[in-house]
């Protein structure tokens, strides 16, 4: 259910491609802005229905007060006909009694419901979680995206042994005595870092210590979010996250868990991604390091020969190079020599390499007679 919290600065964050330790843009809650706007928009269902069912009320009320109206100025009549219509309006009155019941019934039912719902951060923050008097936060403007790199560069470098630090701890009150004695911690750069910090630790294989920043991870993000819905500075309601969690029920309990594991989830994506992305990098300096003297790569061309020839260059046989190249066609054993030589499997001599043009018009019967006095690398 956690997943479904607001984090929608990770729309930016793929966790980025480019996440390491100096990457600032990684603006880590869109991790889980999708199920974070499902479960909103349940919440928005349900706040309506609860609506409705009180305007159903109120309306059920003023109608029966109308009925009762009615009835009460019948009663004192005596003719026949006001007789009639008194019999009709109590009819209508007990009818509307029977409808209030409902009404009231169905309002009850639906605030029973509301009160085993799991809590999330959005049911954290709303109007009665906490009684504590707190400055609300004014309305800043947004940051530009060089004005995030640079802060999120500056307080790393400033604060990066704490946040390690913070990011280790495993109990709820040492979290918030740390957070009580560094509040300056209480900020999207700490989230941002805590990220990359167990992306990092996923790569590295260390998954306990991953698992273990993963859980501080979110605390910060549960933090960050009520604030978020209380329009608050950060550092002025994290002991109010800590109060929650602390005497939360296993629904709640739960609830975190699931953020918790669903954060994991994608941590070992983005660590696998990454890992994916180094080993293709990796490869190809190996192959731009393997590249001849025409940018050809010699394993490529070595698989592209026909087989005769490939075992020549396998047991370096130049006599039997000669003979597999008189049997093929003229043009493509021209052809086959001049990948040979661009991929550097085939070094010609000094004389080879005179001049480009001469090598580029040399014809096939040129090659074979030059066999004699080149060399197979």
């Amino acid at each position: 259910m956690t997943s479904r919290i607001d984090y929608s600065v990770w729309d930016h964050i793929e966790v980025s491609d480019d996440e390491d330790d100096t990457h600032p843009n990684i603006d880590t809650p869109s991790l889980f802005k999708w199920r974070h706007e499902a479960r909103v928009e349940r919440m928005d269902q349900f706040i309506k229905a609860g609506e409705d069912l009180e305007k159903g009320l109120a309306e059920s009320k003023r109608k029966l007060t109308e009925a009762q109206k009615k009835t009460k100025n019948l009663s004192s009549s005596v003719t026949d006909d006001a007789k009639a219509e008194l019999s009709k309006a109590q009819a209508e009155e007990k009818r509307l009694k029977k409808e209030e019941r409902d009404w009231e019934k169905k309002l009850e039912d639906h605030r029973r419901e509301e009160k085993k719902m799991p809590w999330s951060v959005d049911t954290l923050s709303k109007e009665g979680f906490s009684k504590s008097v707190m400055n609300v936060k004014p309305d800043v403007k947004e940051d530009t995206e060089e004005q995030k790199e640079q802060k999120h560069k500056t307080f790393v470098e400033k604060y990066e042994k704490e946040i390690k630090h913070f990011g280790m701890m495993k109990r709820w009150d040492d979290s918030q005595k740390y957070l009580s004695d560094n509040p300056h911690l209480v900020c999207e750069e700490t989230a941002n870092y805590l990220v990359i910090m167990c992306i990092d630790l996923e790569v590295e294989e260390k998954k306990a210590l991953m698992e273990q920043v993963a859980h501080q991870t979110i605390v910060m993000q549960f933090v960050l979010e009520l604030a978020k819905s209380l329009k608050v500075d950060p550092r002025g309601c994290f002991r109010q996250f800590f109060a929650k969690i602390k005497t939360a029920d296993q629904q709640y309990q739960d609830a975190f868990n699931d953020e918790l594991e669903s954060f994991k989830g994608r941590v070992r994506g983005r660590a696998k991604i990454r890992i994916e992305r180094a080993m293709k990098e990796y490869e190809e300096e190996e192959r731009q390091k393997r590249l001849g003297p025409g940018g050809l790569d010699p394993a490529e061309v070595y698989e592209s020969l026909p087989e005769e020839m490939q075992k020549c260059f396998d047991e370096k046989d130049i006599a039997m190079l000669q003979t597999v190249i008189t049997k093929l066609d003229p043009t493509e054993a021209k052809v086959h020599m001049k990948r040979c030589i661009d991929s550097g499997l085939w070094v010609p001599n000094s004389r080879a390499d005179e001049g480009d043009d001469k090598e580029e018009d040399a014809t096939y019967e040129e090659l074979n007679k030059e066999m004699g006095e080149q060399k197979i690398e």
